[in-house]
């Protein structure tokens, strides 16, 4: 056996490329384990805590101010903007630029997206035609991406949030101690959110209408359980903690079900994305194999209408598909 191995010539390029995927290996498994670590560590706190832990002191009711300004809202939580719907949208998505960074970061997107257009289709006309798209609609379909995954982590983080609240009773803190241990234990969305309901309930609103600009800012259609469990109890009195129990096995059963739901009409979002993207894959390969297919076409102004048609009927077929597997309950 030492014979045979003493035989067997190792090339220096071998052991070079070896030695260089064990390498990168160990290097990716290093930046894991580092970046995870960091991540883990900062997720413990929530921009809540990071406000109050700042260098320059401040008052608990000035980080409630910035952070009812940062999302969109007036000092004393009331929505900025005169068109209601869409500033609860801007609140709901969690946005912490606030309203006037926002608004100078859309100028600048929509002056820039009508210009590279009307450079790339030659055309000031094409530009205009497509300033609704890129103005209206893509901001619209942004905000209200960026508001469904915030919707889902909270949806993930509020059982876990109703458990500690339980644990803390059943400890014997009153509601707004409970309430607050959520605040300084668990990341954003939650901890943020629950540590506005501590600060307005300390300085002066009852939980019930804390509870209530909660759900106006957040807008997960569990909070309402959450709203009636804690009004009832408040008005009528009784066991508390037991119907928090309760409520938290009702909002895990709806997340098993939700999680059910997704998983059997995973088909129907997979053959969307499969025929949404076979055309712009076949147009690719085309151009990548054949230049000339398509260069007869480009100089003709009605190339870019047919181009616009082609996207507007491709959009209306994954929407028609995604409202087939879209449930709500």
């Amino acid at each position: 056996m030492m014979t045979l191995l003493k035989d067997v010539a190792i090339s220096p390029a071998v052991l070079f490329y070896v030695t260089l995927v064990l390498s990168a290996v160990l290097a990716v498994e290093a930046g894991y384990i580092l970046f995870a670590t960091n991540n883990a560590t900062k997720s413990r706190i929530n921009r809540r805590m990071k406000a109050s832990d700042g260098k320059k002191k401040i008052s608990q009711r000035d980080i409630l101010v910035k952070l009812r300004k940062e999302r969109g809202m007036r000092e004393d939580g009331s929505f900025a903007l005169p068109v209601t719907w869409l500033n609860q949208l801007i609140v709901q998505a969690g946005l912490t630029t606030g309203l006037k960074k926002f608004t100078l970061y859309y100028l600048i997107y929509v002056i820039f997206i009508t210009a590279l257009i009307t450079i790339l289709a030659k055309s000031a006309i094409i530009g205009m035609v497509a300033l609704p798209v890129t103005a209206i609609v893509v901001p619209l379909f942004w905000l209200k991406m960026r508001r469904n995954q915030k919707l889902n982590l909270f949806g993930k983080q509020l059982p876990e949030a109703i458990d500690l609240i339980t644990r803390s009773l059943k400890a014997g803190h009153p509601v707004p101690v409970a309430i607050s241990m959520v605040a300084r234990e668990m990341p954003d969305p939650i901890g943020t959110e629950f540590g506005m309901v501590v600060d307005e309930v300390t300085y002066g609103s009852d939980l019930v209408t804390a509870l209530a600009s909660l759900y106006e800012r957040v807008g997960h259609p569990d909070l309402p359980l959450l709203l009636s469990s804690v009004s009832i109890q408040s008005a009528t009195g009784g066991n508390l903690r037991e119907i928090l129990e309760g409520l938290s096995l009702v909002i895990r059963n709806r997340l098993k079900m939700k999680s059910k739901i997704r998983a059997i009409s995973s088909e129907g979002r997979m053959s969307a994305m499969f025929l949404s993207a076979l055309p712009l894959v076949l147009f690719a390969i085309l151009l990548f194999l054949v230049p000339s297919y398509y260069g007869g076409i480009w100089d003709e102004t009605l190339t870019y209408y047919l181009f616009g048609g082609l996207a507007f009927w491709l959009f209306l077929g994954n929407l028609l598909i995604l409202k087939m597997v879209s449930f709500r309950f």
